[in-house]
């Protein structure tokens, strides 16, 4: 790949295997990131996301394969580019939360003079500022982890990794969250996250890789991704309409929501072909839209083949 292509790419991950023992967490796996790009990290728990994250961040190193940041190999100089939430949540508990801040960002090399001048903005834009001089012990849940997540951005990082960033966070922070990584989808800043979260994946990302049981399963543009799954479904909603959609000729499944029904067309069967055949039958129809398949439904399909993996995707 040539120079002008590299630099197009903040991360590449080449052919990496990384096992504990006899188990392998991560398998010839294989990806890039684009810069100024929010790529989604997706897959089921025990998939390999966190371990594969652990050894982009140099937390642990793979057995095979590479990885280079900016386009060069790890080093702990660039390490100080990147801003990392992991998992695994941890502040100190009887520090105020303004000095555990401080030690934060003089850990990433920022000085006391614009470190008080970042710390004061994000404590305001996190409706923390109140809170400044409180200790840990004294912050919700919610609270704690928008204060991990103020440290994991202090020192500016062009890269931010956020693993599992909507763990343990209700539903209004889980939007406030959306919201503060929406900003940084109109700078030039780099993005990876892991969630479970299909839906808000969705609306963030740009690009995306599903990996199950330490392989890559798919990846690509979010456009991509969805383009590849076709125009199968219909949004229908009518009534005397039974007949046909018992037709399996027609239709391969019928899921029933609420007010309206999801009609999977049988390979090669154009909506038109369906459509026609309502009308013609006498059906009222009321609501016929040609959609595209959700997240959601590409990590079922993918990665939901078995009863646990069912369940763990029924949960997001």
């Amino acid at each position: 790949m040539d120079k002008a292509q590299r630099t197009d790419v903040s991360l590449r991950v080449a052919n990496v295997t990384k096992r504990f023992g006899d188990f392998t967490a991560v398998e010839d796996l294989s990806f890039d990131v684009r810069s100024g790009r929010v790529f989604g990290f997706l897959g089921p728990n025990g998939a390999g996301k966190t371990t594969t994250i652990r050894m982009i961040v140099g937390i642990t190193a793979p057995d095979e394969g590479s990885i280079e940041l900016f386009g060069h190999r790890i080093s702990p100089d660039l390490q100080n580019r990147i801003g990392y939430l992991p998992e695994e949540r941890g502040l100190y508990k009887k520090m105020k939360v303004v000095d555990q801040l401080r030690y934060f960002a003089e850990l990433k090399g920022v000085s006391r003079g614009p470190a008080e001048k970042k710390i004061d903005f994000w404590l305001e834009r996190m409706g923390l500022a109140e809170w400044k001089k409180k200790k840990t012990t004294d912050l919700s849940k919610g609270m704690q982890q928008k204060i991990q997540f103020i440290s994991t951005v202090l020192h500016d990082p062009d890269l931010l990794i956020l693993d599992e960033p909507f763990s343990g966070l209700d539903p209004v922070n889980v939007e406030f969250m959306i919201d503060v990584l929406s900003d940084f989808r109109t700078q030039e800043k780099t993005v990876i996250f892991s969630t479970h979260l299909m839906s808000t994946a969705e609306r963030l990302c740009h690009d995306i890789i599903l990996i199950n049981k330490s392989r890559k399963v798919l990846g690509g543009s979010l456009r991509e991704v969805k383009e590849s799954y076709g125009t199968n479904l219909i949004a229908f909603r009518g009534e005397r309409a039974e007949r046909v959609l018992a037709d399996q000729k027609l239709i391969n499944k019928v899921v029933s929501h609420a007010d309206e029904q999801e009609l999977h067309l049988a390979d090669g069967v154009p909506p038109q072909t369906l459509l026609k055949a309502l009308i013609e039958s006498g059906a009222e129809v009321t609501k016929f839209e040609i959609t595209e398949p959700s997240l959601n439904d590409i990590f079922i399909e993918k990665v939901g083949t078995s009863s646990e993996s069912r369940l763990q995707a029924a949960s997001i």
